[in-house]
């Protein structure tokens, strides 16, 4: 099996960031160069990208890639849409943010090797310490399933119908999962 370096994302990154992005979505859920760089800009400590190789390489291919950011609870990101470059105001208080798990992907090279729950857990324990203690995301392409397994659950149709708009933007069968965060067992 191959091996893999887990660190925070970079700017430089976002090319090979695209490339994995059409390996794992085709033509369906895609995002630009500028709304991904968006996501990075918020939050550059909870973006994590997995490259082949045991050391830092410069223009090394990617396996993985993870956005994640604060974002208000009240509200959902739009698909492909560049954020602002800080947490609305309004929400600004920790106890109104909820960790949102923007977007994951691992490319068939780093597939099978948990590459997707180590980045999840790097990013994870950042955004703890950032004292975010809920997250919520929306699970696409039948990931559902997978993200249950780190204590995801579905929200119910009543606290998803706010949301159906943008909602609706993700693709036929998206669902909005949360969770509250707790380390990572040791």
């Amino acid at each position: 099996m191959s091996e893999f370096l887990l660190r925070p994302m970079q700017v430089a990154d976002l090319p090979g960031v695209l490339a994995v992005q059409a390996q794992c979505y085709g033509n369906m859920l895609l995002e630009s160069e500028a709304a991904l760089a968006s996501r990075l800009a918020l939050s550059p400590a909870t973006c994590w990208v997995a490259q082949a190789g045991n050391e830092p390489a410069a223009g090394a291919p990617l396996a993985a890639y993870l956005f994640t950011h604060a974002w208000p609870r009240s509200t959902l990101p739009t698909l492909d849409g560049v954020l602002p470059a800080a947490v609305p105001a309004a929400a600004a208080a920790v106890a109104g943010l909820t960790w949102f798990v923007h977007d994951m992907a691992v490319a068939p090279t780093g597939r099978g090797g948990g590459l997707a729950q180590r980045l999840y857990r790097a990013a994870q324990a950042t955004a703890l310490q950032a004292g975010l203690h809920h997250s919520r995301l929306i699970a696409v392409q039948a990931a559902g399933a997978w993200w249950q397994r780190l204590g995801y659950r579905p929200l119910d149709a009543a606290q998803t119908a706010p949301f159906a708009a943008k909602l609706a933007g993700y693709g036929a069968g998206a669902v909005i999962m949360e969770c509250a965060l707790a380390a990572a067992p040791a």
